[in-house]
């Protein structure tokens, strides 16, 4: 019989971060998905790191340090403390974090989306074939395949939704099928050119990221963002395909209006039905995963922390 290390002991027995409560501790191995600079109202810097494992994460502060090489991404820590409540959100006050030197593997610590990245592949390649429009379905395929490893891997955000491994292609792959349920229901929506413009909205976010494990904004996303650079990839590819200029434009604007307002991002307001659809089941699927996220570990006659992108409101997870 193998004789467990203590860190396989700590690794099997203790409880995950997605499972942690206010008041519990913390007493493992995690991994540092991203960390932060600040400067606290004393004038002495702090990092803000973001720990996690496979089932979740958690926001701890370390106070009185400003190195991030020591406290960097992708690195595997043992860190134990108390989860607290501060402004109406889980925080781990930090007892003790040590960096585990030497350690590279990664995987046990990244959580990825609850469908195989094959399934999830094989689903949206079956949307894509089945565009009837030749043009559209030829640019929307190029577009994809120009990009293939970092569509099905990538998260679709830095921390508010789907940001987990191949995030991005399980919120496409829903929002999918939330169109063709919309379609069924609304024959006067052009089918292909709602399919096309949900598997193009975010595909520019592995432009936007700088990668699929511990993701952060990249100068060009930083700068120009997901929608105008998606703009300019398919004015690229467009080009070269030689696509009629007419399907151009209209993805074009599904990719730049998606976001609903200008206020909230969009280069302007949807235009066409289509538009508006995306934009709505965008939302929805964005919303439905943050919602699942903010319920996990919540016990049912409780509510949950105040969720920041959910207009910073607190919900309440029913008995029934």
């Amino acid at each position: 019989m193998k004789v467990l290390t203590r860190r396989e002991v700590l690794f099997l027995t203790t409880t995950k971060i997605g499972q942690l409560k206010v008041g519990d501790t913390l007493n493992q191995y995690v991994m540092i998905k991203q960390s932060y600079r600040g400067l606290a109202g004393n004038g002495k810097p702090y990092l803000t790191l973001i720990l996690c494992d496979e089932s979740g994460e958690i926001e701890t502060k370390v106070w009185d340090s400003a190195d991030t090489d020591k406290y960097a991404t992708k690195k595997i820590v043992h860190a134990s403390g108390e989860v607290m409540d501060y402004r109406g959100r889980t925080q781990l006050k930090l007892k003790q974090i040590s960096i585990i030197e030497g350690e590279t593997d990664i995987a046990p610590y990244v959580r990825s989306a609850p469908v195989p990245k094959s399934e999830l592949e094989t689903g949206i390649r079956g949307y894509i074939d089945a565009i009837g429009h030749a043009g559209m379905r030829e640019l929307v395929t190029a577009l994809v395949d120009r990009n293939e490893e970092a569509y099905f891997t990538y998260p679709a955000a830095v921390r508010h939704h789907h940001a987990v491994y191949s995030g991005l292609a399980f919120h496409v792959l829903s929002m999918l099928k939330l169109a063709e349920t919309m379609c069924d229901l609304y024959p006067q929506l052009n089918r292909d050119l709602l399919v096309s413009g949900v598997v193009l909205h975010d595909l520019a976010k592995v432009i936007e990221l700088s990668d699929a494990i511990t993701p952060e904004y990249t100068l060009e996303g930083k700068l120009l963002g997901h929608l105008s650079l998606m703009a300019s990839e398919i004015e690229v590819v467009a080009r070269e395909l030689g696509t009629d200029r007419e399907v151009v434009t209209l993805l074009q604007h599904l990719v730049l209006s998606h976001h609903g307002k200008p206020e909230w991002g969009s280069a302007n307001a949807p235009q066409l039905p289509e538009a508006e659809m995306l934009f709505f089941i965008d939302n929805i699927d964005a919303r439905m995963n943050m919602f699942e996220k903010a319920f996990e570990g919540i016990e049912p006659g409780a509510f949950t922390e105040r969720v920041m992108p959910l207009d910073n409101r607190a919900f309440y997870k029913p008995k029934l």
